[in-house]
């Protein structure tokens, strides 16, 4: 008797502690998302709610059949994608090599300065770089004009460059990343390295063979975690451009459509199956990811 009682006892202080989370979780994403549901059979309007009305699959038909702005959205941040995610990850690793080796002098003051631009908002940081890359005004095309002369370069209104400055927009903000890929390197046994200096390996072999083998994992959250932030991808066009999709429509991202049905057409019901299009392509990329994962990711306790 006195075991059941205390096992029930652990049971409602084990409910009592995660019981807060509980409650988030339901108010915060469970429910808003039930509610959008709900709000993809509707035309629903926000302006005009009492003008409300039952549509079926009507939206779902029209995003799914009839309008290409969705298909063509998630073809753009795909292509973005393949550009920005590689780029970031590879500079975050020789940024964290770099700031592992133990003859780097002032390592501290290095990993601050790439660590303190991700306390600045986001918001500010884009602000400073659309002045930046400014074609007429921004000091990248001052320094080009007053080197090599010519009229400098249309950073942010090129289709052939728009997603090349996006992209360097974003390292902006990699220091997280090299955070937690500089733990991972860290966490590397040092036996290894020392057998393949006996073994006469080179500074690439250990690095292809022993370095990025042992940081796979780490690797593979942050390639999860960036395709997800991918596909929620909004601010940086929203600053520079205001959602317009400017130029020729190559920034017209899903959170871009999502945004604009909402909150510039006020059509509820379509902008909540825009988000789920959003969440579903978000899940299916993970489960890709998650099951080619057994290929190419190390665990060291792993018992293959």
């Amino acid at each position: 008797m006195k075991t059941k009682f205390f096992l029930k006892r652990q049971q409602l202080w084990g409910f009592i502690f995660i019981a807060p989370w509980l409650i988030g979780f339901l108010l915060f994403y469970a429910g808003p998302m039930l509610v959008s549901l709900i709000y993809s059979f509707l035309d629903y309007n926000l302006i005009q709610p009492e003008l409300t009305k039952f549509v079926g699959i009507g939206n779902w038909r029209r995003a799914i059949f009839e309008d290409k702005q969705i298909l063509m959205s998630i073809y753009r941040i795909l292509e973005y994608t393949i550009i920005s995610l590689p780029l970031s990850l590879v500079f975050s690793l020789f940024a964290a090599v770099l700031l592992n080796n133990k003859y780097l002098l002032g390592k501290k003051l290095f990993r601050a300065l790439y660590y303190i631009p991700t306390m600045v908002p986001l918001v500010a940081t884009v602000i400073i770089w659309k002045g930046i890359l400014n074609e007429q005004t921004g000091w990248v095309n001052l320094m080009i004009k007053g080197t090599v002369g010519g009229e400098g370069l249309r950073w942010l209104a090129s289709t052939k460059l728009v997603y090349i400055s996006y992209a360097f927009i974003g390292l902006w903000g990699v220091g997280n990343t090299i955070v937690i890929l500089l733990a991972g390197l860290q966490g590397i046994p040092q036996s290894l390295y020392e057998a393949s200096y006996i073994d006469g390996a080179n500074g690439w072999q250990r690095m292809t063979r022993i370095t990025i083998p042992m940081i796979t994992p780490i690797l593979f959250y942050n390639i999860i975690t960036g395709v997800v932030g991918m596909m929620q991808y909004f601010l940086v066009p929203m600053v520079i451009n205001q959602g317009s999709g400017y130029p020729e429509g190559m920034t017209n991202f899903p959170m871009v459509l999502f945004y604009r049905h909402a909150f510039s057409y006020f059509n509820m019901g379509y902008a909540a199956v825009i988000a789920w299009f959003i969440f579903v392509l978000g899940l299916i990329f993970t489960l890709i990811l998650f099951g080619t994962s057994k290929g190419w990711v190390f665990y060291a306790d792993s018992k293959n």
